[in-house]
């Protein structure tokens, strides 16, 4: 089973390798997401008139994408809320830390009854 999943990451590790052959280098100003007559440029030359936030990353993750940066908090805080009610009904100790397999405090040994 173990030499199954290293087969199958070597095969994802290397579809994504060929993949990401035909991106555009990075900060390439004639890529796609830069040159598009749209969005992107849209923002650069708009972001402070329509907003007013002097910073323009904060207006497009507050201002034009605000619902779905909302959304993407929703789903982190679910999921930790998920993960909470998980570890509190599977009965694991609140501070974390392993009693050993004898119960009681780490390092002493029951008392034979």
């Amino acid at each position: 089973m173990r030499i199954l999943a290293v087969v199958l990451m070597a095969l994802l590790g290397g579809a994504l390798a060929w993949g990401a052959q035909g991106l555009p280098p990075r900060g390439d100003p004639g890529s796609p997401a830069s040159s598009h007559e749209g969005v992107s440029v849209h923002y650069i030359e708009n972001a402070y008139a329509e907003s007013r936030t002097p910073n323009m990353v904060t207006a497009v993750l507050a201002d034009y994408r605000g619902f779905d940066t909302f959304g993407e908090a929703v789903v982190v805080v679910t999921a930790a809320v998920a993960c909470l009610l998980i570890l509190l009904r599977s009965g694991a100790p609140a501070g974390g830390a392993s009693t050993g397999a004898g119960g009681g405090a780490p390092g002493r040994r029951k008392e034979p009854s």
